[in-house]
């Protein structure tokens, strides 16, 4: 399996009166700046067969962003991805065919730590992805056996190859 792994966009911030955590949406620079990020992931590489987000707002928002950069990728809404532990997300994406590539679109700590356990390593906070920044690995087996690390670009990058 290649895994994408996307943070969300820049979102309105958590402490906004009146705007609960959970449908906290992308601000209109973020949707801009990432617009412009997915532009950059589809420049350099082909669509996924299946996008998953969160089912939050933000990244829901962010995948369907990039769903139509790569003109038309279906997004699946997947609970784990919306705060679920490592091993929420894992046991979701161990149901796709080993084969595939998949981008996922989530929130953090959740993507480090998943990121980190791909790879093997317990420093996630090592790994933190910035508010539109991806990361790319090859799984060649199990998820549990982890995985390599292709490549990790901050949302800066991706806009730039946008």
């Amino acid at each position: 399996m290649r895994l994408l792994i996307v943070r969300h966009g820049i979102a309105i911030p958590r402490e906004t009166p009146d705007i609960p955590d959970d449908e906290r949406t992308l601000t209109p620079r973020g949707v801009k700046r990432f617009r412009s990020a997915a532009r950059g992931l589809a420049r350099i590489m082909k669509p996924p067969d299946l996008l998953l987000s969160s089912p939050l707002p933000r990244a829901r928002q962010t995948a369907d962003i990039a769903a139509k950069a790569w003109k038309g990728v279906k997004v699946k809404e997947e609970e784990a991805l919306g705060g679920g532990s490592v091993q929420e997300m894992a046991t979701a994406l161990g149901k796709l065919p080993p084969d595939a590539t998949v981008g996922i679109f989530g929130h953090e700590p959740g993507l480090s730590e998943l990121l980190a356990w791909l790879l093997g390593t317990p420093h996630a906070d090592r790994l933190t992805l910035k508010k539109g920044g991806a990361a790319l690995l090859e799984i060649p087996g199990l998820l549990a056996e982890g995985g390599v690390l292709i490549w990790y670009a901050p949302p800066r990058l991706l806009r730039l190859a946008g």
